[in-house]
C-alpha cells in the first residue's frame, strides 16, 4: 500500500482511512518491540547492544529494523560518533519522549489491570 502525501490539518488526519499517513504512523509504533524499545529509550541514550540487553527476546534484526522504522517517523535519533570501531547511540527525541508519555500510560495501565486480565483469560480458557 502507498501512503498519500498528508496536506491537511493534523485534525484531519483519520486513522480510519487505509491510506492515511496517521494510520501508517500508528501501526508503526503500536507493535511491541516499538513499545519496549521507547520505554527502554526513555530511561537515557543507550548503544545498541545496551538496548537489546534491556529488551528481553528481542533480535538482532528486529531491533535493527525497529530502530530504523522509529528513526524514519521521528521518533529515535541515531548518533554515530567517529572511532574505531564506530560508536552508535540512540536516544528519544522530542516527539518519542512525548509518545513515551503516553506509553508509560499503558505500562501503569496493564500493571494495573493484570490481575484482573488474567483471571479473564483463565476464566475463558477452562
Amino acid at each position: 500500500m502507498v501512503t498519500k502525501q498528508f496536506t491537511g490539518s493534523p485534525d484531519e488526519a483519520d486513522l480510519r482511512r487505509a491510506d492515511s499517513l496517521a494510520r501508517e504512523i500508528f501501526s508503526d509504533v503500536a507493535n511491541k518491540w516499538a513499545l519496549l524499545i521507547i520505554e527502554a529509550l526513555g530511561e537515557g541514550t543507550l548503544r545498541f547492544g545496551e538496548l537489546r540487553d534491556e529488551v528481553e527476546g528481542i533480535s538482532h534484526k528486529m531491533l535493527t529494523q525497529n530502530l530504523r522504522m522509529l528513526e524514519r517517523n521521528g521518533l529515535v535519533e541515531r548518533t554515530v560518533h567517529p572511532v574505531v570501531p564506530p560508536r552508535v547511540e540512540y536516544t528519544l527525541t522530542e516527539p518519542g519522549q512525548a509518545l513515551r508519555v503516553t506509553i508509560d500510560g499503558l505500562c501503569a495501565w496493564t500493571h494495573h489491570h493484570l490481575g484482573h486480565i488474567e483471571a479473564s483469560r483463565h476464566r475463558f480458557d477452562d
